[in-house]
Formats: C-alpha cells, sequence, structure tokens
C-alpha cells in the first residue's frame, strides 16, 4: 500500500460537495430467477404528487430519497450492462428530485470494485453511499452522517443500526465518543450488538479504496478476501476495504440509529416482509 499521507485532504476546500453513489451493477443471485433488476421492484407506495393517487414505489427509491432530504443534489448509479431497466424507469432523476446520472460497466468483483468505477467522478467530492435494497431508517440519516463528518473530519462515517442477527452482518466496535476500533465480518458469536447499513466518507477514502483495489497485496490475496463467509455471493464485499482503512490509520466516526429498523430485501423472506409492511401509501 502507499504512504497515509498521499490520502490527505489538508488541502482541499471545506466542506466538500457530497454526491450520492449507489452500487446497482448486482445479479440478485438470491434471488433468481427474477422478473426486473431489483433496484425497480415495487416495494410499498407513494402517493402521488399531481394526482393524490398512489403509484408504486421501488427499492432503490428509499435510499434516493434520504440522499434529497440531506441536501444531496446529484447521484451516481454505477450499474451493469442489461439492467436498462433502472434508467429506464428512474430516467433522469425528476420522480425523486435528484439529478441522476448512470456508469455502465461489464462486471465486477463486487461493490468496492463497482464503486471504484467512479473514481474518476469523485474528486473532490464527498460520498454518501448506501445499498439500494436495503431498507432502513431514519429520514435523516444522511443529513446526521454528513454533520458527524464535518464535526469530526473524519475520514468515513457508519451509520450503525442494533442487529438481530450477527453472523450475517458486518459488525462494528465503537467507543463512547463514536470513533470505530474495529470491524467484525458475520461473526459466528460476539458480543456487539450494531452493524453498519450505510456511510459517508471522504476523497481520502475514495483514494484509499482505489489505490487497495490495484494493490499487489490484495491480488495475490484475492480468493481470499473475496469468499463467501465475507459475501453470500462470494463476491468481494465493502466491510473488507473498511477493515483495511482501519488498519491504515484512516479515521472512521460512528452514528447509533438503534431505535430505527432496517431490511435487508435481497432475500426473498425478507422480500416478502417489505412487501406486506410497506403496502399502505405513505
Amino acid at each position: 500500500m502507499n504512504d497515509l499521507r498521499e490520502y490527505s485532504d489538508a488541502s482541499l476546500p471545506v466542506p466538500l460537495e457530497v454526491v450520492g453513489l449507489v452500487p446497482a451493477a448486482g445479479m440478485a443471485k438470491r434471488l433468481q430467477p427474477f422478473p426486473c433488476s431489483k433496484e425497480v421492484y415495487p416495494v410499498g407506495f407513494a402517493l402521488d404528487d399531481k394526482s393524490g393517487r398512489p403509484r408504486p414505489k421501488v427499492a432503490a427509491q428509499y435510499l434516493l430519497e434520504k440522499f434529497r432530504a440531506a441536501g444531496v443534489t446529484k447521484t451516481l448509479l454505477v450499474i451493469k450492462a442489461g439492467k436498462w431497466d433502472i434508467p429506464n424507469y428512474f430516467r433522469e432523476g425528476d420522480l425523486v428530485g435528484l439529478s441522476l446520472a448512470y456508469l455502465v460497466i461489464a462486471g465486477s468483483l463486487g461493490p468496492p470494485d463497482t464503486l471504484d468505477r467512479a473514481y474518476p467522478f469523485l474528486a473532490q467530492k464527498r460520498v454518501a453511499f448506501g445499498f439500494p435494497d436495503i431498507l432502513f431508517g431514519p429520514d435523516d440519516a444522511y443529513a446526521r452522517l454528513i454533520h458527524r463528518q464535518e464535526e469530526t473530519g473524519s475520514d468515513v462515517v457508519l451509520g450503525l443500526h442494533r442487529i438481530e442477527d450477527p453472523r450475517i452482518w458486518d459488525m462494528v466496535d465503537c467507543d463512547g465518543e463514536g470513533r470505530v476500533r474495529d470491524l467484525v465480518m458475520k461473526p459466528a458469536s460476539t458480543t456487539l450488538t450494531h452493524g453498519w447499513c450505510c456511510a459517508v466518507w471522504t476523497p481520502r477514502f475514495s483514494t484509499f479504496l482505489h489505490d487497495f483495489l490495484r494493490a499487489d497485496e490484495t491480488k495475490r490475496n484475492l480468493s481470499r478476501l473475496a469468499n463467501t463467509i465475507n459475501d453470500p455471493g462470494g463476491d468481494l464485499a465493502m466491510g473488507v476495504v473498511l477493515q483495511a482503512a482501519l488498519k491504515a490509520g484512516l479515521s472512521i466516526q460512528s452514528v447509533k440509529f438503534p431505535n430505527e429498523r432496517y431490511l435487508d430485501i435481497g432475500t426473498p423472506e425478507n422480500l416478502l416482509k417489505a412487501v406486506r409492511e410497506f403496502h399502505e401509501p405513505e
């Protein structure tokens, strides 16, 4: 890895613009066969502003609306070739009150690789990151993450929820001030209670991610880093990069949302749960 000083943002103006970044290149392996991209699968309803009638609300819309609530105006969705139903549905972003752009890739090692394809577009920008298939609260989650990042000057801020089953989640150990000390991926047993669902980070972490993927050490150990223990589909997981960032000395802070719910709709059981829960228009 390169010297940590290379990731410094000391010379950059603050606060930096925040842009949304969404990985949408996955193939919903746990849901197959599936009729569409899971990002545009209807999960609930919203009342149309003009007609007042209920209209379907798709999975990724919940995340995009949280970006907008935090004052984010631009979002980049990184999609896989063939997932044309995503841009066909959201188009330029009027539906969610954002300016949307799409980056089309052929394939990916996993979410970190997917996100890194956007690296040339992220210079001197902070990133609001979220998985489009995880529904979570509160509505002002990203506003609170952005505030914590500005308050602490940290490289990354993670949004933490109280996790029901740590065996399938990335668990986070933090001190009383919210400083992240460790990240444990899907532990068989643990006393940790909170895991991360969303994040905000600075150009320093974007550069670290970019260099981490290209490091000789990462390439040599890729078969160990990308496996079904860290990720159900055997992809390279974001938790792996966050662990490496902690080890390299990057500053990671957190904000807890202990009374808020979360739901990963990437499994048939949780998708059914979401459809049942969000059946009434908002």
